[in-house]
């Protein structure tokens, strides 16, 4: 018998060596991967699953197995891996802190909601009295509280509706007030607007059924153009307020007021959401202000400027708003319980982020930053507070520059900071990253300078 015959030590306990035959010497590590009950057995795995849905969890372990497959990690690390690779949530939608400097951004999802806002949320999410009078027993009128608010807050309108966004208000206005005797709307051709991802406003409307009939020029409608145009098959004039864009130069358009003498309903999409008057944005139209000047119709964004979830805001005479409410189309546009409940909180609760934000104090915006900055030179970062300039954003106050205060980074952080666990997106400007405070409530000071070292660590 050779040496290799033999195995490399005794049998436990005993001073014979025995023969190797039969024994297997090489073995397939992916023999000792861990079932899959066998890892979903683990208590955090069933902690996560509760959260998470098993789909979601069953999906890490198979990544995380198929690792210790490719010889990656071991199959002793399975579990630890799969628990490390679970999302936070089971939505794939990810939290940013909005440095950009644009109050209201579109990708970025608009206007965040204030606290009592997503506590509201939170007490709708299950069953909850939408459309039921819990002192009488009996259906009662759908969003009492949130139309109530909506009335409360634009005390003109003689009636308000919610539908589940500002398009989706045009479209009802133009599908119920557009008949077969009267089927056009009159609007000039300087307000026939695009907006974000090639949303056409004639393209919205000709869907609709009704006939555009467009007066005046890119950059010059006048009241006698509204006049020539307008007739018993006159639907409504609609009055459009450009703004994402300005015109300037030879320019010409119509107010509210001179519309209103016309004799045909004046309807005004005013677009932000802003409900009155605001002393920083003069050229801003408000609902009130639309309807004391003459306005049948306001239509408004719930997420622009009143800061609150998407929606579709209608104000305005009471027997043109109750036609609408009654249309079968308005069934398929309504609001869900999260939306009237987001609603009610931002307009009767505490002042929402976007407006907090557009009231921010420049020399607080500074402070803020040298704070920040403080602490991040402390750590040998290459950071330094810079004057900037940020915007409304969302189709809002176009050309309305606010004075703000930004953190200056190197370019390189960008990408770090967008992918960390707290995602951070600002802005690049000549070769460095501006993270711009105005647009970060001044509760996520913390956590943004906690991201800042992260990322820079990385």
């Amino acid at each position: 018998m050779s040496l290799a015959d033999l195995t490399a030590s005794p049998y436990p306990g005993a001073r014979v060596v025995f023969p190797a035959r039969g024994i297997v010497r090489d073995v397939d590590v992916r023999r000792l991967v861990p079932r899959t009950d066998m890892v979903l057995a683990d208590p955090r795995l069933i902690a996560a699953e509760r959260r998470l849905g098993r789909a979601l969890v069953k999906a890490a372990v198979g990544r995380a197995q198929q690792r210790a497959r490719d010889g990656q990690i071991t199959p002793d690390e399975v579990a630890d891996v799969a628990v490390a690779e679970l999302p936070a949530r089971a939505a794939g939608l990810t939290p940013v802190i909005n440095a950009t400097g644009i109050l209201v951004h579109t990708n970025l999802g608009r206007a965040p909601l204030s606290a009592a806002a997503v506590d509201a949320i939170t007490a709708a999410a299950g069953s909850c009295d939408v459309e039921f009078d819990l002192a009488t027993g009996v259906r009662a009128r759908r969003g009492a509280g949130a139309l109530d608010a909506l009335a409360r807050a634009v005390p003109v309108a003689e009636e308000v509706a919610v539908v589940n966004n500002n398009a989706a208000a045009l479209v009802l206005a133009a599908t119920a007030l557009a008949r077969p005797e009267a089927p056009e709307i009159v609007v000039s051709r300087g307000e026939l607007i695009e907006i974000g991802d090639r949303f056409r406003l004639p393209d919205l409307l000709a869907c609709t059924g009704a006939t555009l009939r467009e007066v005046g020029t890119t950059n010059r409608t006048t009241v006698a153009d509204y006049a020539e145009a307008t007739g018993p098959r006159t639907a409504f004039v609609l009055k459009v307020h450009p703004s994402n864009f300005r015109i300037e130069g030879f320019t010409a358009s119509v107010g509210v007021p001179a519309l209103a003498e016309l004799g045909v309903p004046v309807v005004f999409d005013i677009g932000s959401g802003l409900l009155v008057p605001h002393p920083l944005l003069p050229h801003e139209p408000s609902a009130a202000g639309a309807l004391r000047d003459g306005a049948a119709l306001v239509t408004a964004s719930g997420d622009k400027l009143l800061g609150g979830p998407q929606a579709g805001l209608l104000f305005g005479r009471a027997d043109l708003v109750r036609h609408l409410r009654r249309h079968p189309l308005a069934r398929a546009l309504r609001v869900d319980k999260l939306t009237l409940a987001a609603l009610e909180a931002t307009l009767t609760g505490p002042v929402p982020p976007v407006a907090a934000a557009l009231a921010a104090d420049p020399a607080t915006l500074f402070d803020r930053a040298e704070r920040i900055v403080v602490r991040l030179t402390a750590a040998d970062l290459d950071a330094r507070v810079v004057p900037a300039l940020a915007a409304v954003g969302g189709g809002g106050a176009p050309g309305v520059e606010l004075p703000s205060a930004a953190i200056s980074l190197p370019e390189a952080l960008a990408v770090p900071l967008r992918r960390g666990s707290l995602a951070v997106v600002g802005r690049l400007e000549a070769g460095r990253l501006l993270l711009d405070l105005r647009s970060v409530p001044p509760e996520q000071d913390e956590p943004l300078a906690a991201a800042i070292l992260v990322a820079a660590a990385r």
